[in-house]
């Protein structure tokens, strides 16, 4: 699912307490978060842990929030912060197969597809991945996800493009076997 737009009055209408706004906010962006953050620790049980957190933080930091029309990169902005801490006090495991659960589940070419975003995701390096993930979950644009990993805009220009090639190449290779 590709998010294109978060309704700001969301987390102001959250600050006034209101609890109906938050459910709304957390369906809306609960992929975005999971594929993050999911995309930094690799680690499916890591990353619903710093999703989980990520919304307590949001809900709380809701007062402190300033609408500057961007309420994703914010949420982002706050998983980001919070994997890059769990990363630095130990205790992430790595296990690049739990992007599985970025595919959604049924039939037997949803599990080949699931095995094959696996595979694919696991050729691209951790920014790479990063860029990816807040690309196609989110669809937010370059200069958003710059301002996320706060990274010049042309670099993740670039190493998206780099990205996508290095994927339709492993796939056309995939294909040809």
């Amino acid at each position: 699912m590709s998010i294109t737009y978060v309704d700001e009055n969301l987390i102001i209408r959250m600050a006034a307490g209101d609890g109906a706004a938050f459910k709304e906010l957390y369906e809306q962006t609960a992929s975005a978060v999971y594929g993050f953050a999911l995309s930094i620790l690799k680690n499916k049980h890591d990353a619903e842990d710093v999703m989980h957190d990520a919304f307590i933080k949001v809900y709380t930091a809701a007062v402190t929030y300033k609408p500057m029309g961007k309420p994703l990169a914010w949420i982002l902005t706050i998983v980001r912060n919070l994997c890059y801490t769990r990363i630095r006090t130990g205790g992430v495991c790595e296990d690049i197969s739990e992007y599985e659960d970025l595919v959604s589940t049924g039939d037997s070419d949803s599990v080949l597809d699931k095995m094959i975003l696996q595979e694919a995701l696991s050729k691209l390096d951790f920014e790479e991945r990063q860029i990816v993930v807040l690309h196609s979950l989110t669809g937010l644009k370059h200069r958003e996800i710059a301002e996320i990993l706060e990274l010049p805009t042309g670099t993740v220009l670039s190493k998206y493009n780099r990205s996508i090639k290095k994927l339709k190449k492993h796939l056309e290779e995939k294909g040809g076997e």
